[in-house]
């Protein structure tokens, strides 16, 4: 019984160390599908859509050190990854659809000689649309934080 009893604790005990992500780690919130998953460095990754698995596989250590919290079965693995190497942009998330990461890869504009960030074409075309309105809201919620007049929010 005792046996049984430490095995079934280290099983918990490595598998949570172990942990996949539950949520998409590129659009932040939206739950995981199962089939929607690579293999990096040893470990799984779960997305919620094929776009997502696209967007990763042009830059995974970039979104690794961009969203550590996200991604806890790469906690420790720094140096072995080389995330020193890894610049991150100032902006994280795109002003058009905030729950979605950005990467030096995604569409961009420019405002004021700073570089914004979009998540796709389709955030692009929106921002183009109206972009006086996505700017303020994007300064207000804090989203822009390479240009003057962000209100960063206070945690």
């Amino acid at each position: 019984m005792k046996t049984l009893l430490i095995a079934s604790f280290s099983f918990i005990f490595i598998n949570a160390l172990q942990a996949d992500n539950k949520v998409c780690p590129i659009m932040v919130g939206d739950e995981i599908d199962q089939e929607e998953v690579v293999e990096f460095e040893g470990k799984k990754v779960f997305f919620c859509c094929a776009t997502c698995v696209k967007i990763w596989n042009k830059n995974p250590k970039y979104i690794i050190k961009a969203m550590p919290k996200l991604l806890p079965q790469f906690a420790g693995m720094d140096e072995k990854l080389g995330l020193d190497k890894v610049e991150l942009l100032e902006q994280r998330m795109c002003p058009i659809y905030n729950e979605r990461v950005v990467t030096p890869d995604s569409p961009t504009v420019k405002i004021e000689g700073k570089t914004v960030y979009l998540y796709n074409k389709s955030a692009l075309r929106k921002w183009n649309k109206s972009p006086e309105k996505y700017l303020s809201k994007a300064l207000e919620e804090g989203l822009l934080p390479q240009l003057p007049g962000n209100r960063a929010k206070k945690s």
